[in-house]
């Protein structure tokens, strides 16, 4: 697996889970950078999710996770900066397929549609997949065209 460095955020919504995730990753040794938000106060998701694709896409970091309340707000943020793929997965399936065949640099969750065993072994699926290239990156071309 690549040297990994992880941008990480949520909104209000999915501060439980990133602090899990948060452990989750110190865990397992991978860098990461929390962009906030720092409570479960009310705030708005797309300050913490752009800052997350703008910092994936800068290449400050290699990969992002973005958690919010569905993770649907925060996906469509995300894929709106110039080179992000952000796949908005809820199973270990979609989210190792997306690194797989979409090269996806980003992950969203929803905290209150996955539980945390299961967003956990989400995150594991997504950081451990490669890559595979080939047609693939054909139609990663595409998508940056």
């Amino acid at each position: 697996m690549e040297n990994l460095s992880i941008a990480i955020g949520c909104d209000h919504g999915g501060f439980e889970l990133k602090q899990k995730v948060m452990e989750h990753l110190k865990s397992r040794n991978i860098e990461f950078k929390d962009f906030g938000t720092f409570s479960k106060d009310s705030c708005d998701y797309p300050i913490y999710a752009r800052a997350v694709a703008e910092a994936v896409a800068d290449g400050c970091y290699k990969r992002g996770i973005i958690i919010c309340g569905t993770g649907i707000g925060v996906s469509i943020v995300a894929n709106k900066v110039k080179g992000i793929r952000a796949s908005l997965c809820s199973d270990t399936f979609s989210a190792r397929l997306t690194r797989m065949h979409n090269d996806s640099n980003i992950l969203c969750m929803g905290e209150r549609v996955v539980g945390a065993g299961l967003a956990l072994d989400i995150v594991d699926a997504w950081l451990d997949a490669e890559f595979e290239g080939g047609r693939h990156q054909r139609r990663i071309d595409m998508i940056e065209g």
